[in-house]
């Protein structure tokens, strides 16, 4: 039990024992005492005041005496206008220390048989154009609060839908018939997701020039983005496609194993994986089936037109399509049909979305829809809304190409922590196959590390400059601290000093080592928190927090030239657990750390 744990429950104790009331123990507030004061906890008092009728130092001098009386690690305390700051003894923290180096993945609750099971998509992605640094921050989120909510014991299921039909994936394969020329991955050396990006881009090209035409020939600019041929020809593929037109098929079908052949070099690189994969085309079958048979039961309706749609003015919404008036599927009919699929097969206790933003509308849409269809299930649906990513220059578009391309993102990434290391000069010893695996491990580490450290729901500046800085809240200096404790453990080993693997419990230590204990041992409720708030942010920041203390605690107190034994060893143990812990805290960020840099 931790000692906040033991502080609350003495703290209701005395509440009763000396005012004669109850309380419980959410109501006790403990937090850190601030640096500037005397202490290491600190009780907020003035929510007892109505139950002592005493002043706030009285009632914090009441509740300090008890306190100091019934917990031994309590040897004195202080009062600050009304909170009441304690002190823990130097051999608690060195117990927690212990019982830290003796527990394996501390902090994190191991799964358990009838754990709380958790699907997670993220990804889905189109096959009409490679990801873009958008979808590296929707990845990097998906991945990453899957492991911590893993961390937290709960039975995670990582899911990718890959959105492989549709209007938009019609644009890329017209175009690809009109101004290919029979090119392929193989023909033009072209990753296979690029090249068809790359008709993506043609096709809106091309529609704006008939758009334009046929504004100068007397049309409507809103009759000629709906008349122009080009968009005409695309939605007569999608009907074709969705009837099964056997050539129709053989042509999607070719073009998405070019993308998603290219998808999984992506991937890879990027250091994500799922456990399983959805296709759109295969699970908007089901949407249609339950929207027809929403239709059948009166809990839909049908316009003149043919469309389809549901009524949810009374949920303080709109009337949401369903289905087109020629009978084609919309994403809310895929989405109706793979959740029915997941929770039917997984039996899931909740479905996390991680989808930007700009769908908060759609995810509200989709729970109000599966409800009323009658599925009891609809309320753990769950969307992970996350901010967008933003360029110095403005937004991206993937129609007009003014997108960062992932691949080439990450590429730049790794040539630029190469260079930073030759620099240095930090690796001559290494052979270079050793060496790129270091730039790829400090590239990536840098550019999840920059992702992950702002709030999800936050909107972003990307700049890749900043986030390689070696210097300041980045992964390369977090990374950077880690190489340095194991810097200092190999040393004291190869120079003949024994490391014993737990510390006296005994010594006197410093304020600030013991400050540093506090924060190491504070690990287990970030991963809580950050399992809560599903937020990879408290995850970053936390090992950023703790990698700046260490290194103000390594530049105080130099290990190798202590000749205290014991305190030499304590130090050396100490580093060795805050080593593990970014080790530990950053695998929750998706993110490898070399050993030496």
């Amino acid at each position: 039990m931790s000692i906040e744990s033991i502080i609350k429950g003495k703290v209701v104790e005395a509440i009763s024992a000396c005012y004669g009331h109850k309380v419980e123990e959410d109501s006790v507030q403990i937090q850190k005492t601030r640096r500037e004061f005397e202490g290491d906890l600190t009780v907020v008092v003035f929510p007892f005041l109505r139950f002592s009728k005493k002043s706030p130092e009285e009632t914090a001098n009441d509740l300090g005496n008890y306190l100091q009386e019934n917990i031994d690690a309590i040897p004195s305390f202080n009062i600050v206008k009304g909170f009441l700051n304690l002190v823990i003894d130097n051999s608690y923290w060195l117990s927690v220390l212990n019982e830290a180096l003796k527990t394996e993945n501390y902090g994190f609750i191991p799964l358990t048989e009838g754990a709380k099971k958790v699907m997670i998509e993220y990804s889905s992605p189109n096959t009409n154009k490679p990801l873009h640094l958008g979808h590296i921050r929707n990845n990097l989120l998906g991945y990453s609060v899957a492991q911590i909510l893993k961390a937290n014991g709960l039975e995670v299921i990582k899911v990718n839908l890959v959105n492989d039909r549709g209007i938009h994936i019609c644009k890329s394969m017209l175009a690809w018939l009109r101004f290919g020329e029979g090119e392929t991955p193989e023909s033009t050396g072209i990753k296979g997701d690029h090249l068809v990006g790359k008709y993506y881009v043609k096709f809106d090209q091309e529609y704006k020039k008939e758009i334009e035409a046929l504004i100068v020939g007397g049309m409507d600019a809103d009759e000629a983005k709906k008349k122009a041929p080009l968009l005409l020809e695309a939605q007569e593929m999608l009907v074709k496609w969705e009837a099964g037109d056997e050539e129709t098929v053989a042509l999607w079908r070719k073009m998405n194993d070019w993308v998603l052949a290219g998808f999984e070099i992506t991937y890879k690189t990027m250091g994500v994986d799922f456990d399983k994969v959805y296709f759109e085309s295969d699970t908007y079958k089901k949407g249609k089936a339950i929207v027809m048979r929403g239709l059948d039961e009166g809990v839909l309706y049908k316009k003149e037109t043919g469309s389809v749609w549901i009524d949810l003015e009374s949920d303080g919404l709109d009337h949401k399509l369903l289905l087109r008036d020629d009978g084609t599927s919309v994403y809310m009919t895929q989405d109706i049909g793979t959740a029915y699929e997941r929770f039917n097969e997984f039996h899931i206790d909740e479905h996390i979305y991680v989808v930007g933003n700009e769908q908060n509308y759609h995810f509200q849409v989709l729970s109000l829809v599966m409800g009323k269809l009658g599925y009891e299930w609809s309320d753990k649906i769950k969307h992970l809304s996350y901010g967008m990513v933003e360029l110095p220059e403005g937004k991206m578009k993937s129609r007009e190409g003014t997108v960062v391309d992932a691949d080439e993102l990450m590429e730049e990434m790794v040539n630029t922590a190469r260079e930073t290391s030759e620099e240095l000069g930090k690796l001559s010893g290494y052979s270079k196959e050793e060496a790129e695996d270091v730039y790829y491990k400090i590239a990536m580490g840098a550019l999840k590390y920059f992702i992950l450290k702002v709030d999800p729901k936050k909107n972003m500046m990307f700049n890749p400059k900043d986030s390689i800085d070696f210097n300041g809240n980045t992964g390369p200096f977090i990374q950077y601290t880690y190489t340095r404790i194991n810097s200092v453990l190999r040393k004291a080993v190869e120079s003949g000093m024994e490391i014993l693997e737990l510390a006296k419990s005994d010594l006197n230590i410093s304020e600030k080592e013991s400050f540093l204990i506090q924060l190491m041992a504070n690990y287990p409720n970030v991963i809580k928190d950050a399992g809560r708030d599903t937020s990879p942010a408290l995850i970053s920041n936390y090992i950023y927090d703790l990698s700046k203390e260490y290194n103000q605690f390594y530049h105080d107190f130099p290990m190798n030239k202590e000749e205290n034994v014991d305190l030499r060893n304590f130090r050396f143990v100490l580093s060795k657990q805050v080593a593990e812990i970014i080790k530990s805290g950053m695998s929750l960020l998706g993110v490898s750390l070399p050993e030496r840099m």
